[in-house]
């Protein structure tokens, strides 16, 4: 009898080590202000101790009905269907940006799209085995009269209610990017931008013949980030994620590599 019970200890002693030398995975699914080249997406995943468990499928200009729709989301799932050699695999879903009214084919409606839409990513994610995380959209960096405007709320309020009700994990972005971009003002936010804001226009001389100009487009904006904004982003997104999952913290590297 108690060879049999050593012989169990011993095999479930060998199933809990194999588990813990599992690695975490994450994937990331969301618009362009989480996407490679405008997003933070890429540089949280160098924040991961093994990049190679982070993968961001994030895209620009997607929605949370057009991600779906394109078969985006298949191959999230695809990826989900191998969780078993993972010891846990996180989904960060964010969305909001491109949900909003104007974007034909993207755009969908909040109170009887956008809640189902967000409501079935996170049942799918359970059912292949992944744990989804919910994360309120990044706000866009536009002031007025000296203060930031934010016309996401109510895509992020759907979003929270939908983590609470669900049970899930909540980063609350939108909140907390909010807070720290009116905190540093409108110059700072400026540089956070995938380019250099362009100068001001000289006003035009009275009297003086005024001549036609073409002018550079530029790639600065107010909603995407460059490599400054996607560090300052990414490590907002780690610290949320290490206090809403306290057991992932040991999957990034010390703050300040």
């Amino acid at each position: 009898m108690k060879q049999r019970l050593f012989a169990a200890a011993a095999l479930l002693a060998a199933g809990m080590a194999c588990a813990a030398d599992k690695p975490v995975r994450f994937i990331l699914v969301g618009d362009s202000t989480m996407a490679s080249n405008s997003g933070y997406g890429d540089a949280f995943c160098a924040r991961v101790n093994r990049a190679n468990t982070c993968i961001n499928l994030a895209k620009g200009g997607r929605s949370s009905g057009s991600f779906r729709a394109e078969g985006r989301w298949d191959e999230v799932q695809g990826l989900l269907k191998g969780s078993a050699a993972y010891r846990a695999t996180y989904v960060l879903i964010q969305f909001g940006h491109n949900d909003q009214p104007g974007k034909p084919g993207r755009s969908t409606d909040l109170k009887t799209e956008f809640p189902v839409n967000m409501a079935r990513y996170v049942d799918e994610v359970k059912a292949l085995g992944g744990v989804p995380v919910l994360v309120t959209p990044l706000t866009r960096r536009s002031f007025k009269n000296g203060v930031l405007e934010n016309t996401l709320v109510p895509w992020a309020d759907v979003i929270r209610a939908t983590a609470k009700d669900k049970h899930v994990p909540l980063l609350d972005l939108n909140a907390d990017s909010y807070a720290a971009v009116q905190a540093m003002g409108e110059a700072e936010a400026d540089t956070l931008a995938v380019a250099p804001k362009p100068p001001a226009a000289p006003a035009p001389v009275a009297g003086a013949a005024v001549e036609p100009q073409g002018a550079a487009k530029s790639a600065f904006d107010y909603t995407h980030v460059g490599t400054k904004g996607a560090k300052y982003f990414a490590t907002m997104v780690e610290r949320e994620l290490k206090a809403a999952v306290p057991q992932v913290a040991g999957e990034f590297k010390p703050e300040g590599e």
